[in-house]
């Protein structure tokens, strides 16, 4: 009986604790959907409820053991993915990234001066309390408040002469400062003041009225009209017709723009240009790449194996080392080699050559610097792959080409490279796919430079699309163009899903 009554004990606290935590899921997801992040409250309704329902549900028992590796995928992996895909619909940017709603309360939350100016002083009193003693610069008049803690709060003031005693420092208003800017003084005349510098209170007026029928806020202090328009996400001026000004208002709010990101890239002149040269170099930079590391590592790898080398674990020891140190520092250490005026490399061509060439200056030299480094990370790998490769060659096919007469060349383009070429195909795609997306070689290297003269946007001749599109979400002269940076995101994430499949159907992978 016992038994019985803690199996049911047990049962009730398991649907106590599932309820306890939908009750907080659903207190997260609303909270995030008053907020606008509508895609986290998504987020967090599927990974909670779904969870929940795995773990109390006898019929989803077998579900327990993958569903931390499916939330991880989701949250990880699938979830960046819509995110980007959505805010390329967007006009989303370093200008637009607020909602509508935030975007109208820091706008109404602006105040300005709308009439005279107090020093004021403090006067420290028994049991921690404070007298505001406040002047007319002006007039000369003088208001006192009674004995106050420094806290929010309304505080009356009435004309008398000033008190005596120790005025407090300049730093005891330091560091209270957060509270005397909660204060409110109420003058005789019943005009509130507030704390406008560490010396100072003065009258100060809401900027801007918002109209929620019309949908536009007035300026109160010079009485222009704004009005929201959703096609650009900004309160923009507009005249007494209702016509549009030039006027924007910031901080903007995030609205949808439905395909504009996308045409921009391929219609505007000052993005287009760039995006079709950068999208060939990054074509063009991942395919000689693989084509440079698997032609000098399969030279390599049969060098090494060569029966009548000596030494050959010294050999494959030493070239192995490029793949043992991390990229980042070997990229910089061929930055440094590569320097124009100080690295060692120009110094060899200059006493060889009575050259020097500008590597980092010189968009073709650039983009050879690049693949040189590239070619010297990227061997090592397909070296070693190479390397085994070679062992599984049957060594019959060479024994009987040698009792045909056949050269070392034959012997390599008619054996070796055919049945190596095959098995490596599809590392060679993956190849290609990572180096379509290789970021720190390029950010380390040459940040993108030598920069193109007369884009739109940042943009240079070694950039790839990867590091064209950080550009624009990052380092933006005018702004920072979020949704165009993730429309670009998009087309390489379809670009790469696109290798991914040709690499599943080269390797006869069934989906």
């Amino acid at each position: 009986m016992s038994t019985v009554t803690q199996s049911q004990s047990s049962h009730w606290l398991k649907y106590l604790i599932a309820g306890l935590v939908l009750l907080f899921d659903f207190y997260l997801v609303g909270l995030m959907y008053l907020q606008g992040e509508y895609l986290f409250a998504i987020l967090t309704l599927v990974i909670l409820t779904s969870g929940v329902y795995v773990f109390t549900n006898k019929n989803a028992y077998a579900w327990r053991y993958v569903y931390p590796g499916i939330m991880g995928m989701t949250i990880f992996i699938l979830f960046p993915l819509v995110a980007t895909i959505a805010i390329a619909f967007t006009n989303y940017s370093g200008s637009n990234q607020l909602s509508f709603e935030r975007a109208l309360s820091v706008l109404t939350e602006q105040r300005y001066f709308a009439g005279d100016k107090y020093n004021f002083k403090l006067y420290p009193q028994a049991d921690n309390q404070y007298k505001i003693v406040l002047t007319n610069p002006v007039t000369a008049q003088t208001f006192v408040s009674e004995n106050i803690a420094l806290k929010a709060a309304e505080v009356p003031v009435s004309e008398q002469a000033e008190p005596t005693g120790e005025v407090a420092p300049l730093k005891i208003i330091t560091q209270n400062r957060s509270a005397l800017q909660a204060i409110k003084v109420i003058l005789p005349n019943n005009n509130e003041l507030t704390m406008s510098s560490l010396r100072q209170f003065s009258e100060q007026k809401a900027r801007y009225q918002f109209d929620k029928e019309n949908n536009i806020l007035r300026n109160n202090e010079n009485g222009k009209l704004y009005k929201a328009n959703n096609e650009i996400g900004f309160f923009q001026a507009v005249n007494e017709s209702g016509d549009w000004l030039n006027e924007t208002l910031e901080p903007g709010y995030t609205v949808s723009s439905g395909f504009h990101n996308f045409v921009k890239i391929f219609t505007d002149k000052g993005i287009q240009k760039p995006f079709v040269q950068i999208f060939i170099w990054t074509v063009v930079f991942s395919l000689l790449t693989v084509v440079f590391t698997v032609i000098l590592g399969m030279v390599l790898a049969c060098l090494v194996q060569w029966e009548a080398l000596k030494g050959k674990a010294v050999y494959r020891l030493l070239l192995i080392l490029p793949y043992a140190v991390p990229s980042f520092i070997s990229i910089l250490i061929f930055k440094g080699l590569f320097n124009q005026s100080f690295g060692e490399i120009n110094m060899i061509l200059n006493q060889l050559f009575g050259i020097s060439p500008e590597w980092f200056n010189d968009p073709f030299l650039a983009k050879v610097m690049i693949l040189i480094v590239n070619t010297w990370l990227g061997y090592p790998y397909m070296m070693i792959l190479c390397m085994g490769l070679l062992k599984a060659i049957p060594s019959d096919l060479y024994e009987a080409s040698a009792m045909d007469g056949a050269s070392t060349w034959q012997n390599f383009s008619k054996i070796t490279f055919p049945l190596l070429l095959k098995p490596l195909t599809p590392l060679m795609i993956a190849s290609f796919a990572f180096n379509f997306n290789n970021f720190v070689l390029i950010q380390l290297l040459t940040n993108g430079r030598p920069d193109m003269i007369g884009t739109t946007t940042p943009a240079g001749y070694t950039d790839l699309l990867v590091s064209y599109t950080y550009r624009i979400a990052f380092e933006g002269s005018g702004t920072q163009d979020f949704g165009l940076a993730a429309a670009i995101a998009t087309i390489i994430f379809l670009l790469v899903g696109g290798l991914a499949l040709l690499n599943i159907k080269a390797t006869k992978m069934e989906l």
